[in-house]
């Protein structure tokens, strides 16, 4: 009985921290973006119901743990960009371009390649960039509200170091503790509590097209389905990648009218659903990505409260929260960036242009990011790193044994889960 409740226990629990610790990062995307409370509630409900869905789909149908989410990066990259012009019908329209583009990638492998080809360096430092303006806000909040800001980020700290996996979720408490205690007494009185969708007819311009939509896919795929894919394969599934995008691309198209912006496989909560905590043969951890499905889209109903408290908060406590969910990925996305002396000041190029949220010919600096990165790259492509080392010629190398490289590959890599992986 125990072994059957274990991952059904690692499902509610993937669910309970996908939730608690980045819902804050959606809501304060999606009013970035120019959704109004009630777009905004639409959107977190329609984006849980989706994903829970869809990783219940693919779980129970491919017997493979794959956890779903929303794309955390994604929502990031709303508060760095802004609205677009259009306001909040544009941003759906462009909700729904991405949504399509992942759908494509799963159709055609070829595509989903080409993005996961993106130099990681450059990609790492792209999302860098987009993060690091959520990122500040603890150290914003700290010397604007130190009264309220202080205990949520001493509590973080307490649970990051010694329970770390509860530590955006028990920074999320106090805030919630924090607010009840500052906010006035009225402040409630006309939040619609109940779970509610808003549709909203999309709309569409160019500009849009070329700084949101294109890079939430970039994000999307490089920050979320990619490393989600190195989860399961370091695990030693074969994710089926093709049905994967599919599923969680559709999911993107339906969810977009109601205001979710992106569907994706869940990069951050992918262990816990995959690893051995979730149970002891592999065979069985699938129940646990169901199960994390099944609450994640019960976790919706609270989407009205949820964005009520939200509404009520100063929006520097919101993205102090929002911003400690996030340090982690740009820690990661960091290290990604510089790890390669040859390619170090491309990747600089990208988060500088990024991070700068310029805004040129109504495209945001994501995109210039990217581009600004790739043009550095080609350019100083055929210079040798001053640090680098010397590479013996052909038939001279040290100990007598031959320079000449030999190609050999044993297993699938979990860096390459795009090509290692089941389609």
């Amino acid at each position: 009985m125990a072994g059957r409740a274990q991952p059904v226990l690692a499902g509610v629990v993937t669910a309970l921290v996908g939730f608690a610790s980045s819902f804050t990062v959606v809501l304060a995307g999606l009013r970035a973006a120019g959704a109004s409370d009630a777009q905004a509630a639409s959107g977190l409900l329609a984006l849980c119901v989706a994903c829970g869905l869809a990783a219940a789909w693919l779980g129970w149908r491919h017997r493979v743990p794959m956890s779903v989410a929303w794309s955390t990066p994604g929502a990031a990259l709303l508060v760095a960009t802004g609205p677009p012009s259009g306001g909040w019908p544009v941003a759906v329209g462009a909700f729904l371009v991405s949504g399509l583009l992942i759908v494509a990638a799963g159709l055609f492998p070829p595509l989903g390649r080409a993005v996961a080809a993106i130099p990681k360096p450059v990609a790492g430092a792209m999302l860098a960039g987009v993060l690091l303006p959520l990122c500040t806000a603890p150290v914003r909040a700290l010397v604007e509200l130190p009264t309220v800001a202080g205990p949520v980020v001493v509590g973080w700290l307490l649970l990051h170091r010694f329970a770390r996996r509860w530590a955006v979720p028990g920074a999320l408490l106090v805030a919630v503790v924090a607010i009840a205690l500052t906010a006035p007494p009225a402040g409630l009185a006309g939040a619609t509590l109940a779970p509610s969708v808003t549709l909203t007819a999309p709309a569409w311009n160019g500009s849009a097209l070329v700084g949101l939509a294109l890079p939430l896919f970039l994000v999307t795929m490089a920050a979320q389905n990619v490393p989600g894919m190195a989860v399961l394969v370091g695990y030693g599934y074969r994710p089926p990648v093709g049905a994967a995008l599919r599923a969680t691309g559709l999911a993107s198209l339906l969810a977009a009218p109601a205001g979710g912006h992106a569907v994706n496989l869940a990069a951050i909560t992918a262990a816990l659903a995959a690893g051995p905590d979730a149970h002891p043969d592999p065979e069985r951890r699938w129940v646990a990505s169901v199960t994390a499905g099944v609450g994640l889209a019960l976790l919706g109903l609270g989407a009205g409260v949820a964005t009520a408290l939200v509404a009520v908060a100063p929006p520097i406590l919101i993205e102090a929260v929002a911003g400690l969910a996030l340090l982690g990925a740009l820690a990661t996305a960091l290290a990604s960036a510089v790890t390669e002396p040859a390619t170090r000041e491309a990747a600089v190029v990208t988060f500088v242009v990024t991070a700068s949220g310029v805004t040129l010919i109504g495209v945001g600096g994501a995109f210039w990011g990217l581009v600004a990165g790739c043009l550095m790259l080609l350019l100083f492509r055929h210079r040798q790193p001053a640090d680098a080392p010397t590479r013996p010629t052909p038939g001279h190398s040290s100990g007598g044994r031959s320079a000449t490289p030999t190609a050999r590959r044993t297993r699938p890599s979990a860096t390459d889960p795009i090509r290692s992986a089941g389609t």
